[in-house]
């Protein structure tokens, strides 16, 4: 299987009209919300917001976590449930699977070491990691890899299918067996023609990240991006297939061949191939401190946080910049990331300026499914639907 974290569906679901709702199962527990609005022109609406958690566990998501703030005003909401088995309302600060937001940290990592003079983007990544490549590739430059312009192709992994790779979720396969497989393939283009969005390039500066600095990338990525920023709840599981501490359980919703739908717990997984492309296990709160963190400078300095807010200008199309992506709604400029493992979507989301930040984790029951899943739009077109200050 290629091991391509697609972009999801966000930016598109930006702009996508409210849908009929999924069918709506019995409701465990009745959405949770808090609204705090400042000094500002316009406010998010906590009507919409709420109703866009309404009717939740159904057949789409079993939970959702939403944290809107910003200097436009703030809003916190929950729904739906733990687990299915004992309908326990779901807890608002549980751990989840992050997915590729992990992107950002590892992005941030490596900025902050360019900013300390340690890692050069300009410099090919065949100086840093000698061997790693055949000569069959090109020079890539550090921050192509970042943007996702390196042409390298994505690796391999257990299957084609859920089924496939359910059946490996605890089995190992480590990111040097990841790169060896995307290596063996030869280029998909020439460095800086085309723009990819693969897991590959940040799996490679994750092994970027441990050459230079000489520690594991747990470590490194933890001490300059989670500690600064204040995110004491996110963690990096390497092999661990177990969320720690309080998590609500994911879900995917398996049909069978007769025609019969269920519920598989999918909570428990080995992640290890996806490490710095996206084995991030984190929380809301600590996901918001992290774009508040960085948008505001306080753990990548300038020039190099600018990286971050700049997409290649030779390629047409381009969106990706180094660990974000540039999506414009109505004169806005949006910099955002999504993430998907099976049994767990999120999403964070903010302006340059923080006036509007969006953080969501819903326990999407098809996650790594092609379309968008629909309680994750009604969060999205809630959250850029604005109301006067009162």
């Amino acid at each position: 299987m290629r091991l391509r974290s697609r972009s999801t569906v966000l930016a598109a679901s930006l702009v996508l009209a409210l849908t009929a709702g999924p069918l709506v199962a019995p409701a465990f527990a009745a959405p949770t919300a808090t609204v705090t609005a400042r000094a500002a022109k316009t406010v998010p609406d906590p009507g919409a917001l709420q109703a866009a958690l309404a009717g939740l566990p159904d057949s789409d998501a079993t939970a959702a976590l939403v944290r809107v703030g910003g200097t436009d005003g703030s809003w916190r909401g929950s729904a739906g449930v733990h687990d299915l088995a004992s309908g326990r309302a779901a807890d608002p600060n549980a751990r989840f699977r992050a997915g590729s937001t992990t992107k950002v940290v590892t992005a941030a990592t490596v900025l902050k070491l360019a900013a300390e003079g340690r890692v050069d983007l300009d410099t090919p990544v065949q100086h840093y990691l000698p061997g790693l490549l055949t000569p069959a590739f090109k020079p890539i430059s550090v921050r192509q890899l970042l943007n996702h312009t390196s042409g390298i192709k994505p690796g391999d992994g257990w299957g084609d299918d859920f089924a496939d790779q359910y059946a490996h979720r605890f089995d190992t396969i480590t990111p040097e067996q990841v790169v060896a497989s995307a290596v063996a393939k030869g280029p998909e283009f020439d460095p800086g023609d085309q723009q990819d969005y693969l897991n590959i390039n940040y799996t490679i500066l994750g092994m970027l990240i441990e050459k230079v600095t000489g520690h594991s990338y747990a470590h490194e990525a933890t001490r300059l991006v989670l500690r600064p920023a204040g995110m004491r709840h996110t963690y990096f599981p390497g092999t661990d297939p177990v969320i720690h501490g309080p998590h609500n359980h994911g879900y995917q919703l398996v049909k069978d061949a007769d025609g019969t739908t269920r519920f598989v717990d999918v909570s428990d997984w080995n992640q290890a191939d996806r490490w710095a492309a996206g084995d991030m296990i984190s929380t809301t709160a600590d996901l918001e401190r992290l774009i508040t963190a960085l948008f505001q400078g306080r753990i990548v300095p300038e020039p190099q946080l600018q990286e971050m807010f700049t997409v290649p200008a030779n390629i047409t199309g381009a969106t990706y910049s180094a660990g974000l992506e540039r999506f414009e709604h109505k004169g806005t400029v949006y910099w955002l990331k999504s993430g998907a493992r099976y049994g767990y979507s999120t999403a964070i989301a903010a302006t340059r300026d923080l006036s509007r930040a969006l953080v969501y984790s819903v326990n999407s029951t098809d996650a790594k499914g092609e379309s968008a899943n629909p309680v994750a739009e009604r969060i999205i077109m809630a959250t850029l639907k604005q109301q006067p200050e009162r």
